[in-house]
């Protein structure tokens, strides 16, 4: 294990910002407005994804936009869930009265086992509460077991809007299209809801959204349905070790995430979206030491094509960051070194960021700006 003091941890991020820069050869961060903060699942890491506690702490905290993932109940309701299956994010497993709904699917080519939104309704799913998903790491999270329910993504839109008001500032939303065409097969597409619980709003017909889908054919549909409208942009998730698209291998397509990142495939993304989001690896990878290597091209690829790279996720754990910045027991919480990874990456040119704690990628952008 590396372990750093946080002037260590500093110099590091400044040995890594030089080489982001001399890769590119411009400050790339200085001449383009100032990147954004997207609260991942909102302030996942202090408080459970996709509550009420973790949007309020996300704003609270200084994030530009909070995310909902969305998936759809049995009665066709969006809520907000980073999957479909919430076995880890709720108590079902200790509700006796929904022993019986436990089951296997298959996701995306991915065999699962659980307790899964699209058996169960609006009315069922208020029953449950939330949970840390990753107690062991995140004891500070784990206080607030049980304390908040699922919320519809009408729900979110209200209360963002609400803080919106009360704090005198635009909050912005990026909603992710969870499975959009393993729902579709069930009888349970997304997109149409979706479109309609946005004009349904009055703030979500003028605040800033960007909408995310790892598939690419509902974020063609969007843009066929929404035109381009100035406050609302589509940004096309790409995981480069996931293969292929769920909705291009079920058509029986073959372009893959790593084909999409080329020069050509990020032409042909700029054809129905804003912004390409990789993981952060695809920008900056590891080394064989655990350290951040120089930065890849898709930063400047992206941009030449036309959009804007946000890039996922910065998590304060030092078990998520890379060797250069940790400095100590594996699940420990290191805001320094967080920081520090994420002015790497803010360096390399990179327009916003997810992260789990939008406090620490608050003071990241702040402070390089």
């Amino acid at each position: 294990m590396v372990v750093m003091t946080r002037r260590n941890m500093l110099a590091a991020a400044g040995g890594v910002i030089a080489a982001a820069t001399a890769a590119s050869g411009e400050m790339l961060v200085k001449s383009r407005p100032k990147p954004l903060v997207f609260a991942h699942r909102g302030c996942s890491a202090l408080r459970p994804e996709h509550t009420l506690g973790a949007y309020a702490k996300a704003i609270e905290d200084g994030a530009d936009y909070i995310e909902p993932d969305l998936v759809v109940t049995r009665d066709g309701v969006l809520v907000a869930r980073h999957e479909n299956n919430i076995a880890g994010t709720t108590d079902v497993a200790h509700r006796p009265e929904f022993a019986a709904r436990r089951t296997s699917k298959t996701i995306d080519g991915q065999p699962q086992d659980g307790w899964f939104v699209e058996d169960f309704s609006l009315a069922e799913l208020k029953t449950l509460r939330a949970v840390e998903r990753l107690g062991a790491m995140r004891r500070e999270s784990s206080r607030y077991d049980g304390q908040f329910q699922i919320l519809t993504f009408d729900e979110i839109i209200d209360f963002a809007a609400a803080e919106a008001a009360a704090r005198g500032r635009v909050i912005g939303l990026v909603p992710e299209l969870k499975h959009s065409t393993y729902h579709a097969a069930l009888g349970l597409p997304l997109e149409d809801r979706f479109l309609a619980t946005l004009a349904a709003h009055a703030y979500t017909r003028q605040a800033p959204i960007e909408i995310q889908s790892f598939e690419t054919a509902n974020l063609r549909y969007l843009r066929s349905r929404l035109g381009r409208p100035a406050h609302i942009k589509l940004m096309q998730l790409v995981d480069a070790g996931a293969g292929i698209p769920a909705d291009v291998a079920a058509s029986g397509g073959r372009v893959t995430y790593q084909q999409m990142t080329t020069l050509a495939g990020l032409a042909e993304i700029a054809t129905y979206a804003d912004v390409v989001a990789p993981g952060s690896r695809a920008v900056i990878p590891l080394g064989a030491d655990g350290r951040l290597a120089a930065p890849r091209s898709i930063v400047a690829d992206a941009h030449r094509a036309g959009l804007l790279i946000r890039v996922w996720t910065f998590r304060p754990e030092n078990h998520f960051l890379a060797a250069d910045f940790r400095n100590g027991e594996d699940n420990a919480r290191n805001a320094a070194g967080s920081i520090a990874e994420i002015r790497a990456y803010l360096a390399a040119g990179i327009d916003g960021f997810f992260t789990d704690d939008p406090a620490l990628g608050r003071e990241a952008v702040d402070r390089a700006g």
